[in-house]
């Protein structure tokens, strides 16, 4: 038998019987993967810490490049590069607990204190709409009762839970561990990250095929560019647009200023998805005070959207991903039904670099034939 042919028997049958294998015993194929990824969570993690600080660890070396050329500390330029990288994070982190943390703790126990106020405003609604359809009045004077029995409730297992958890020592350490070696990780991998990419590429050249090795690359550089530029897009547009919700809230004097900037501002790290949910969410908390400060919360967050979209995402942004808005939805709803709120963040440019390399192979495609 001819070599060729053997050799191509000989990997579909293995590939076959390998299909079965993971068909038969997923159950446990799918175990042993998720203890895998168990184990490798602080170093995925302390990956995601670095990723996230390599455009201010770049920005503080090039600067420090240029400030200490020449003098005895150029040799310190990486370290306090890495250093003031996280000096930045820790600061950010800081401001939102001391800042951000209590003022909207205080607008939950506003909103939580006014509860009643709103249930009697929604009866209000509810007898003028049952009285325009001719239906039977429904009652809402147990709503208030019964919302505040499940707020009491749920602190009341929330104080019984915080000693039980922090009983659990096992779990507590776990998390501290889990923590430290991420971090530790993360400043190993950021501090080092030109030695260990050189170390990558060596290994790739050694082991890999000249073509396999280029594919691979490319790939790679096309992924981190592109996630490097969602992250840095998504989380410079959602404090911009929680910035200016603030400022324009408070200019015309709405209620809640600062609970639904933040509440606007995480919801825009959503893609599509997330302007909405945010805007109803946000303009239900104001309807009901007042409808007409929801009608107006309403136009001014539309036209803050569309200034905020056309002006100042593409001047902080740049270009898009590149995905077309169809493709933006269908992976925003694919990857939130299948990895809940993690998949809907990460799906936009994962589907964007599939995107990519299938526009890349048809026009390649195309062009041989």
């Amino acid at each position: 038998m001819d070599k060729k042919l053997f050799r191509g028997l000989l990997l579909l049958i293995t590939f076959t019987v390998l299909l079965i294998l993971v068909i038969v015993k997923f159950d446990v194929l799918w175990g042993a993967v998720a203890s895998v990824l168990t184990v490798c969570r602080p170093l995925f993690i302390g990956l995601a810490i670095a990723f996230v600080l390599t455009k201010p660890c770049a920005f503080f070396r090039c600067h420090l490049d240029r400030l200490l050329a020449g003098t005895a500390l150029k040799k310190a330029v990486i370290p306090l590069a890495v250093t003031l990288s996280y000096l930045l994070l820790f600061g950010v982190v800081a401001a939102v607990f001391s800042f951000v943390l209590p003022q909207l703790v205080g607008s939950i126990g506003r909103f939580a204190s006014n509860l009643e106020g709103y249930v009697g405003q929604a009866q209000v609604w509810i007898n003028d709409l049952t009285a325009w359809l001719h239906l039977e009045e429904l009652d809402l004077s147990r709503l208030d009762q019964v919302l505040r029995d499940l707020f009491n409730s749920a602190l009341a297992a929330l104080s019984n839970a915080v000693p039980q958890l922090v009983s659990l020592t096992s779990n507590l350490v776990s998390i501290v561990v889990t923590g430290v070696l991420a971090l530790v990780f993360s400043i190993y991998m950021l501090s080092g990250k030109d030695r260990l990419l050189a170390q990558c590429r060596r290994v790739l050249r050694a082991y890999t095929p000249p073509k396999v090795c280029r594919m691979v690359l490319e790939v790679t550089a096309l992924t981190a560019g592109t996630f490097s530029k969602f992250v840095t897009g998504q989380i410079t547009e959602a404090c911009i647009l929680g910035g200016l919700t603030f400022a324009g809230m408070v200019l015309l004097r709405l209620d809640y200023p600062l609970l639904i900037a933040v509440l606007i501002g995480v919801s825009a790290l959503v893609p599509i998805v997330g302007a909405y949910v945010g805007a109803f969410t946000s303009a239900l908390l104001l309807a009901m005070i007042d409808p007409m400060k929801a009608v107006i919360f309403l136009l001014f967050l539309v036209c803050l959207q569309q200034f905020e979209g056309n002006v100042i995402y593409p001047r902080v942004v740049g270009t898009s991903l590149g995905l077309p808005g169809i493709w933006v939805l269908a992976a925003v709803t694919i990857g939130g039904g299948l990895f809940s709120f993690l998949g809907m963040l990460l799906s936009v440019p994962v589907a964007s670099i599939l995107y990519t390399l299938l526009r890349q192979d048809v026009h390649r495609r195309l062009d041989g034939m």
